[in-house]
C-alpha cells in the first residue's frame, strides 16, 4: 500500500499538472480575448487621466 507522500506525488505528477496547464490556457485565453482590448487600454491610461491637476481626495 502506498503512503501519503507517494499518493500525493503521483497526483501532482499527473492530474494536478494537467489541471494547472488547463488553468494557464484558460487564463491566457481570457486575457487575450477579442473584447478585452478596450478594457486593457482603459486600465493602461489610468495614470494619465489627471494630467492637469492631481486627483482629489474621496473622503
Amino acid at each position: 500500500m502506498m503512503d501519503t507522500y507517494g499518493i500525493m506525488r503521483a497526483f501532482a505528477d499527473s492530474w494536478f499538472l494537467i489541471a494547472m496547464f488547463a488553468f494557464f490556457v484558460g487564463a491566457a485565453l481570457f486575457a487575450f480575448r477579442p473584447g478585452s482590448n478596450k478594457v486593457h487600454k482603459d486600465i493602461a491610461n489610468i495614470p494619465f487621466r489627471h494630467e492637469d491637476k492631481p486627483a482629489g481626495d474621496r473622503d
